[in-house]
């Protein structure tokens, strides 16, 4: 199956004006090793790509820095960040699991242009080929990494109290 198959680029615009720097995401603000987004340090005129909840965002410039953030509200975010939609037939998040690969930032990689901040190829992101389990396997297996990844945040914020506290 090819990534062009389950999902599309969002291409539906908002006016920046109706945004706030806590729904505005740009590669700025996504964090590097899938770890999430924080607040915009400002939001530019003009118009964004419009996301909603469920949306996955990947930063488009410097795919090796693997930004990439499952959208929990609506909002609105720059070019430089891919938005995808799925399909009615796939899990939006397994679909995140799925685009947190390694193998798809590799792919990603494989057809960026540029040097010093390599951008991906739209075209041939949606190309990307993989297999896709069953709906509802896609449910379990979403549901054990979720699982794990709240597991893993927990254990962080232990561990962030236990340094202050120390």
């Amino acid at each position: 199956m090819k990534l062009k198959d389950i999902c599309q680029y969002v291409s539906e615009r908002v006016a920046t004006v109706t945004l706030t720097t806590s729904n505005y995401i740009s590669t700025e603000n996504m964090l590097p090793d899938k770890g999430g987004v924080v607040v915009a340090g400002g939001v530019p005129t003009g118009n964004a790509v419009e996301f909603a909840a469920g949306d996955v965002l990947v930063s488009n410039i410097r795919p090796y820095l693997k930004k990439i953030w499952q959208a929990d509200k609506k909002g609105g975010c720059s070019a430089d960040v891919l938005c995808f939609r799925t399909n009615k037939n796939v899990d939006c998040k397994y679909f995140y699991y799925l685009l947190s690969q390694q193998s798809f930032f590799d792919y990603m990689m494989s057809g960026s242009k540029g040097c010093k901040m390599p951008r991906g190829d739209k075209k041939q992101i949606m190309q990307w080929s993989f297999d896709l389990p069953s709906l509802e396997d896609q449910k379990r297996i979403a549901g054990i990494l979720s699982s794990l990844d709240s597991k893993i945040e927990l254990n962080r914020r232990i561990n962030d109290n236990l340094t202050q506290a120390a």
